[in-house]
């Protein structure tokens, strides 16, 4: 049971901007899933594309880049190449039926997703480039990450090839996908930006370290591909804002890399081990700063740390304001979230808060997120 939030809480709480957040799956009787929480900007660096590497010798693994053809030369052969391995997804739940996207991860007929396409499903189907309708199962899925896998009983599926590392800003993004059931849909644009979160109002999930694009993003295309000019996918289609929220082409995608891993683990074990703290956090605002009279203007406020779990033993008290962990300035709560997707449990970090005015350093043991 988590302690009661404090009156704190409760202003920041409604000191709150509204931000839309458009998750790109689509339902015909519910309408898509949205956050609402005060917009946050957080920094981004460009980052470079490691070099490919030949997998661990796992038959089983996805593809990876010394397995795939020459680059294509335009964007219609990168789409006639990648096509086969981008599926539609129907779900059919006790609240409606939804439609998402997928994206054939390896010749034992998995399919890589995101786990609000599959949420609460009685029934899956998988629609081929083809046409082709195949009944699905669901694998394992990560609502942290937000990714799921899929099973369908066919070995003659065409895998996609997965990025090892991350693209450079500026370099060609192709989304393909399922929008508003629009099967086979392929919208095109390029990298706005790495390492961007999604305002989350200190709600979990959060989506956090993700592609930014201005390549098409809607309703149904959540769990499709973002392929980058080599024909690999270096994302996987996760949300955008819509243009209520002011925004012009503003999606995002869950990086390469972390899909793979994230998903492999879910292969091997059905789980993910993630690091967890154990606190209710909340974004600093200049406004909030200004009303309680904070040193700062940035940094993520506890609210509320649960009783027996890492930050308690640590002694990390409600009202602290995260300003830094293992190294790295904490300007918004996005930012925590972020480093923590980074550890593992068991290891230690340093958390440096403003605590009644006075700079605190905290050791903290991460424990692993209970299910």
């Amino acid at each position: 049971m988590r302690p009661a939030r404090t009156r704190a809480a409760a202003l920041v709480a409604a000191a709150a901007l509204a931000l839309a957040l458009g998750a790109g799956c689509s339902g015909s009787d519910e309408p898509e899933s949205a956050a609402t929480a005060e917009p946050v900007a957080t920094a981004t660096a460009p980052g470079a594309a490691s070099p490919p590497s030949t997998g661990d010798g796992n038959p089983d693994a996805p593809v990876t880049s010394p397995a795939a053809p020459a680059a294509p030369a335009g964007i219609p052969e990168l789409v006639e190449r990648l096509q086969p391995s981008v599926v539609a997804i129907l779900a059919r739940g006790a609240v409606g039926d939804g439609e998402g996207s997928g994206v054939i991860y390896d010749r034992e007929g998995r399919i890589v997703t995101n786990f609000h396409v599959v949420e609460g499903a009685r029934r899956l189907t998988v629609v081929l480039a083809s046409g082709e309708r195949l009944p699905a199962r669901i694998v394992a899925t990560d609502p942290q990450t937000d990714l799921a896998v899929l099973q369908v009983d066919r070995d003659d599926l065409t895998p996609a090839t997965f990025a090892d590392g991350l693209p450079r800003v500026g370099e060609l993004a192709v989304a393909m996908g399922n929008p508003l059931g629009f099967e086979n849909s392929v919208t095109a644009g390029i990298v706005s930006g790495l390492h961007r979160s999604v305002p989350s109002g200190g709600n979990t999930p959060a989506l956090v370290d993700l592609i930014q694009t201005d390549a098409a993003i809607s309703p149904g295309n959540s769990g499709g591909a973002l392929v980058g000019a080599g024909a690999e996918v270096i994302g996987i289609n996760v949300a955008y804002i819509p243009p209520q929220g002011g925004a012009v082409s503003i999606g995002f995608a869950i990086p390469a890399p972390e899909v793979t891993s994230v998903a492999d683990e879910l292969i091997a074990s059905g789980r993910v081990r993630h690091a967890y703290l154990g606190i209710d956090p909340a974004p600093v605002t200049s406004a909030i700063a200004q009303q309680f009279g904070l040193d700062v203007e940035r940094g993520a406020i506890v609210i509320a740390v649960g009783p027996g779990t890492p930050a308690a033993r640590g002694g990390l008290r409600p009202g602290d304001i995260i300003v830094g962990a293992g190294g790295r300035r904490i300007e918004a709560v996005e930012d925590l979230y972020a480093l923590l997707r980074d550890r593992d449990p068991g290891d230690e970090i340093t958390l440096r808060v403003l605590r009644d005015g006075r700079d605190v350093e905290v050791e903290v043991t991460l424990g692993e997120r209970p299910d």
